[in-house]
């Protein structure tokens, strides 16, 4: 179960209408109010189904922890389903709700709010450090497994940072954060450096509301949840396979120019491997594990160790240096917290594309960063995500390497051109002493780190990699770990979010052109025009467009509206004067007046927005017609 507890001036709430899972109530709570109150938002999962009495006797004690240190003795509990994605069944929701009303009501005035109604309602929030706090209610049964956690990854939980804005002339300003107040940098003009800082520092992420994206991955029948597979991993669609591999075709081929070497490494690891034991517990990330026939393994959580345990073998001379291997691992596997989990955002299996650098020293190591940095500015731009308008960078360091490295900060603040957010660890809780992340921050200000590279300072010595330097004597290299555009589903999140946020402001919400299911639709008037129309198409098909046709029997204007619900780029009608003129009526997308041109212009638009990027055929048949349907 999750809730979320809001220290309120009030919440009161009305009742509008019921839905088929509502439950039967008396007038009396068709509508209620309470003042200076706890109010308890809940959502039960699945996950509580058969434990009904241990997470009411969990529940209570949670919301009575909070309910004391705020002093309250009222509270009000409220049914509200968008707090989880994998709600359980209405029978156990209410028998739990009623249940939590009945405990703490020996103890608080208690009202309940009626589960499966639309209701309105009205609240105030406190305002205070612990006026909003997020909870989940887990109960484990007996014999089940205690999660593995890395000693990284408890002492990430436990790491004291100083936080600051470095401006791009290299100016440093250290920053006073309090809940929602922060001093020390005048954010005017700026404020989703803001809002960012808040996220990482400030305010944390409370979930509640549902992210954009995952109405729009299934709008589109890009991805869905798989209820067969375990939380986190999920199912592509034809049109998301298709998106999915071009952003894989398009990373890859960059960071191969680059003059990375392309490898492939297994996905599973021994446990008991010396070099992998200790690298597991220099990596903050909780992992799978499992018992094979001949070993205890773990899925790999990046390609960390089939690079190194590769390069361990290779023989090496600082002629080679800087070694840059490369791997687009499908997939790398966490086990994130169930409550974390959300549509592309987070997962527990993803496709990332890593790239380790092996570098003869530090001095190397920072030239190297600076060189992919801006391998994953360009990346990342080209892609369809502006970096300087849609990410906000930040430097993550200890304090020693910062004290003793300032000038390689500085001149990634100012080769990324703008102000950035810099931590200070007091210690180093992982193998890196510095680490940059590119970071977008959603409709709802939760932040997400698409690329990040890194400064291994532990693991040449760690897995005995060597190499041979000018005086003939073996050395342990620093080892940077990039991820040119971050995980291929976070950029799948990114691009939809952004639509989401043009929606928001007016806008019509579109695909980067290269990435668009169907970049050019054929409407035609009707079936007589079907010939001509398969003409133009094979024609187009030379040049590299997906293309389709709409062969259905609705009317023009429904087939536009249809094809303006896909977010298609360009859509032509064709009719008997269309055939007659060898003109085509295109209507593109984002321009209010439609444009008469014939084929070749079209093509040459197609050209110009397209601008080299990879090509995949459409991944659906042709007409219409023809195609079965995914959700719905």
């Amino acid at each position: 179960m999750k809730i979320l507890l809001i220290h309120s001036d009030y919440l009161k709430y009305q009742v509008k209408k019921e839905t088929p899972v509502a439950e039967e109530i008396e007038e009396e709570m068709k509508e209620g109010e309470m003042k200076e109150c706890l109010s308890v938002f809940t959502a039960v999962e699945e996950r509580d189904e058969n434990k009904v009495e241990k997470v009411i006797a969990k529940g209570v004690n949670d919301i009575k922890d909070t309910a004391e240190k705020l002093d309250v003795d009222k509270i009000m509990i409220y049914p509200y389903a968008h707090l989880s994605s994998e709600l359980g069944d209405p029978a156990t929701a209410v028998e739990i709700l009623k249940g939590l009303e009945d405990e703490l009501s020996h103890d608080y005035k208690v009202h309940r709010s009626p589960f499966g109604w639309y209701k309105a309602f009205q609240l105030s929030c406190k305002g205070h450090p612990l006026s909003e706090l997020s909870k989940e209610v887990v109960v484990e049964e007996e014999g089940e497994k205690e999660e593995v956690v890395s000693k990284a990854l408890k002492a990430e939980e436990t790491l004291q940072s100083t936080w600051g804005i470095m401006d791009v002339d290299g100016t440093l300003h250290e920053l006073d954060i309090d809940g929602k107040d922060v001093e020390g940098y005048d954010f005017k003009g700026n404020g989703k450096l803001k809002d960012f800082v808040l996220y990482e520092a400030g305010e944390k992420e409370k979930g509640g509301a549902e992210s954009p994206h995952i109405e729009l991955m299934r709008r589109h029948e890009l991805v869905d949840y798989e209820e067969g597979s375990d939380p986190g991993n999920l199912r592509f669609y034809p049109k998301g396979r298709m998106m999915k591999g071009l952003l894989e075709d398009y990373v890859s081929e960059r960071t191969r120019d680059y003059g990375a070497m392309e490898i492939e490494s297994p996905i599973m690891y021994d446990i008991d491997h010396p070099a992998l034991k200790k690298h597991l517990n220099r990596f903050p990330a909780r992992q799978y594990r499992m018992e094979t026939p001949d070993k205890n393994v773990f899925l790999r959580f990046a390609a960390c160790f089939g690079q190194f345990l590769m390069t361990r073998d290779m023989t090496l001379s600082y002629r080679n240096m800087p070694v840059r291997l490369y791997e687009l691992t499908r997939y790398s596997f966490r086990v994130e917290q169930r409550g974390e989990l959300t549509g592309l955002r987070r997962l527990r299996a993803f496709t990332m594309p890593d790239c380790h650098a092996m570098c003869k020293d530090l001095e190397q190591a920072k030239d190297e960063m600076m060189t992919r940095m801006n391998l994953a500015i360009s990346v990342v731009n080209d892609i369809g995500i502006n970096v300087l308008e849609d990410l906000e960078l930040v430097v993550r360091a200890t304090q020693d390497y910062f004290e003793n490295n300032r000038e390689q900060v500085e001149k990634l603040v100012d080769n990324y051109g703008k102000p950035a957010l810099i931590e200070l660890w007091d210690e180093q809780y992982s193998y890196f002493a510095l680490k940059y992340e590119f970071n977008f921050l959603d409709p709802l200000g939760r932040a997400s780190a698409l690329v990040t590279d890194q400064v291994d300072v532990e693991q040449g010595e760690r897995y005995d990699i060597k190499y041979i330097d000018e005086d003939g004597k073996e050395r342990h290299p620093y080892i940077l770990h990039l991820s040119p555009s971050g995980a291929i589903e976070r950029v799948m999140f990114t691009l939809l979010e952004r639509a989401a946020m043009q929606e928001n402001s007016g806008e019509k919400p579109t695909f980067p052109y290269w990435l668009a299911p169907t970049q050019i639709r054929f409407v035609p008037i009707s079936d007589d025009q079907l010939e001509h129309v398969e003409e133009l198409v094979d024609d187009l098909e030379e040049i590299n467009v997906r293309v389709d046709i709409d062969d259905t029997d609705r009317t023009v204007g429904k087939k536009i509206r249809q094809a303006e619900q896909e977010w298609i780029p360009f859509v032509a009608v064709i009719g008997p004067k269309e055939i007659e003129s060898g003109k085509l009526s295109v209507r593109i997308r984002g321009e209010e007046k439609e444009r008469e041109m014939g084929l070749k212009e079209l093509k040459e638009l197609h050209e110009k927005k397209q601008n080299g990027m990879p090509f995949r055929d459409i991944p659906l048949p042709r007409y219409l017609t023809k195609r079965a349907i995914f959700v719905g």
